[in-house]
Protein backbone atom coordinates (compact mmCIF):
# COMPACT_ATOMS: atom_id res chain seq x y z
CA UNK A 1 0.00 0.00 0.00
CA UNK A 2 0.90 3.27 -0.82
CA UNK A 3 2.05 6.30 1.56
CA UNK A 4 -0.80 8.54 2.15
CA UNK A 5 0.74 12.26 0.18
CA UNK A 6 -0.73 15.15 1.79
CA UNK A 7 -0.24 18.03 -0.98
CA UNK A 8 -0.08 22.16 -0.67
CA UNK A 9 -0.04 24.67 -3.24
CA UNK A 10 2.25 28.00 -2.65
CA UNK A 11 2.27 31.27 -4.91
CA UNK A 12 4.07 33.68 -4.30
CA UNK A 13 5.04 36.96 -7.21
CA UNK A 14 5.26 34.95 -10.33
CA UNK A 15 6.27 31.04 -8.54
CA UNK A 16 4.02 28.52 -8.00
CA UNK A 17 4.88 25.36 -6.04
CA UNK A 18 3.24 21.85 -5.90
CA UNK A 19 4.55 20.56 -2.38
CA UNK A 20 3.85 16.79 -1.44
CA UNK A 21 4.93 15.76 2.33
CA UNK A 22 4.58 12.04 3.30
CA UNK A 23 5.97 10.30 6.48
CA UNK A 24 9.58 9.78 6.40
CA UNK A 25 12.78 10.86 7.45
CA UNK A 26 13.28 13.81 6.11
CA UNK A 27 14.36 13.90 2.46
CA UNK A 28 13.50 17.00 0.84
CA UNK A 29 13.59 17.35 -3.03
CA UNK A 30 12.73 20.89 -5.07
CA UNK A 31 12.73 19.91 -8.86
CA UNK A 32 14.11 16.46 -8.54
CA UNK A 33 17.64 18.01 -6.52
CA UNK A 34 18.42 18.55 -3.23
CA UNK A 35 17.11 21.40 -1.21
CA UNK A 36 20.85 22.42 -0.92
CA UNK A 37 21.44 21.99 -4.53
CA UNK A 38 18.82 23.94 -5.94
CA UNK A 39 18.16 26.98 -3.49
CA UNK A 40 21.80 27.43 -2.73
CA UNK A 41 21.33 30.56 -0.20
CA UNK A 42 21.28 29.72 3.74
CA UNK A 43 18.68 32.11 4.57
CA UNK A 44 16.24 30.66 2.00
CA UNK A 45 16.79 26.99 2.57
CA UNK A 46 16.04 28.67 6.60
CA UNK A 47 12.92 30.64 5.32
CA UNK A 48 11.29 27.19 3.66
CA UNK A 49 11.37 25.00 7.04
CA UNK A 50 10.41 27.42 9.38
CA UNK A 51 6.96 26.07 9.06
CA UNK A 52 8.23 22.76 10.60
CA UNK A 53 10.25 24.95 13.28
CA UNK A 54 7.38 25.98 14.11
CA UNK A 55 5.12 23.19 14.50
CA UNK A 56 8.45 21.14 15.73
CA UNK A 57 7.76 18.36 12.90
CA UNK A 58 11.17 18.72 11.66
CA UNK A 59 12.41 15.17 9.89
CA UNK A 60 9.31 13.54 9.89
CA UNK A 61 8.16 14.57 6.58
CA UNK A 62 9.65 13.39 3.50
CA UNK A 63 9.04 16.62 1.12
CA UNK A 64 8.78 16.73 -2.82
CA UNK A 65 8.28 20.14 -4.72
CA UNK A 66 7.56 21.08 -7.93
CA UNK A 67 8.54 24.68 -8.51
CA UNK A 68 8.41 27.05 -12.08
CA UNK A 69 8.03 30.55 -12.26
CA UNK A 70 9.59 33.67 -10.59
CA UNK A 71 13.24 33.73 -9.18
CA UNK A 72 14.47 31.95 -6.45
CA UNK A 73 12.80 33.99 -3.68
CA UNK A 74 9.61 34.00 -4.88
CA UNK A 75 9.85 30.47 -5.26
CA UNK A 76 11.25 29.38 -1.57
CA UNK A 77 8.20 31.65 -0.68
CA UNK A 78 5.96 29.65 -2.48
CA UNK A 79 7.37 26.06 -1.26
CA UNK A 80 6.38 27.38 2.24
CA UNK A 81 3.42 28.24 1.83
CA UNK A 82 2.73 25.26 -0.03
CA UNK A 83 4.48 23.09 2.92
CA UNK A 84 2.30 25.35 5.65
CA UNK A 85 -0.65 24.06 3.98
CA UNK A 86 0.55 20.83 3.16
CA UNK A 87 1.17 20.19 7.03
CA UNK A 88 -2.66 21.70 7.87
CA UNK A 89 -4.22 18.70 5.69
CA UNK A 90 -1.67 16.42 8.04
CA UNK A 91 -2.29 17.88 11.17
CA UNK A 92 -5.31 20.21 12.37
CA UNK A 93 -4.32 21.13 15.17
CA UNK A 94 -1.33 23.09 14.02
CA UNK A 95 -3.54 26.06 12.55
CA UNK A 96 -3.32 28.15 15.18
CA UNK A 97 0.55 28.21 15.67
CA UNK A 98 1.28 28.39 11.51
CA UNK A 99 -1.34 31.38 11.28
CA UNK A 100 0.60 33.09 14.30
CA UNK A 101 3.42 32.80 12.19
CA UNK A 102 1.93 34.09 9.22
CA UNK A 103 3.06 31.01 7.14
CA UNK A 104 -0.99 30.21 5.92
CA UNK A 105 -0.99 33.89 4.37
CA UNK A 106 -0.40 34.40 0.79
CA UNK A 107 1.42 37.40 0.20
CA UNK A 108 -0.13 39.22 -2.48
CA UNK A 109 2.87 41.80 -3.65
CA UNK A 110 2.84 41.50 -7.15
CA UNK A 111 5.01 43.52 -9.69
CA UNK A 112 3.32 46.95 -10.45
CA UNK A 113 2.37 47.08 -14.53
CA UNK A 114 4.25 49.74 -16.88
CA UNK A 115 1.98 52.47 -17.67
CA UNK A 116 2.08 54.15 -21.51
CA UNK A 117 3.48 57.67 -21.76
CA UNK A 118 6.08 56.48 -19.30
CA UNK A 119 8.98 54.64 -19.62
CA UNK A 120 8.20 52.30 -16.34
CA UNK A 121 5.87 52.03 -13.93
CA UNK A 122 6.65 54.85 -12.06
CA UNK A 123 9.42 56.61 -13.63
CA UNK A 124 8.92 59.33 -15.88
CA UNK A 125 10.22 60.45 -18.51
CA UNK A 126 12.22 63.34 -18.10
CA UNK A 127 10.45 67.24 -18.07
CA UNK A 128 12.09 70.00 -20.19
CA UNK A 129 10.03 73.26 -19.81
CA UNK A 130 11.17 74.32 -23.33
Amino acid sequence: MAKEEFCGIGRRKKSIARVYLAEGTGKFQVNGKGIDEYLKRKNLIIMVNQPFAATGTEGHYDIRANVNGGGLTGQAGAIRLGIARAILLDEGSHRKVLKENGFLTRDSRIKERKKYGQPGARKKFQFSKR
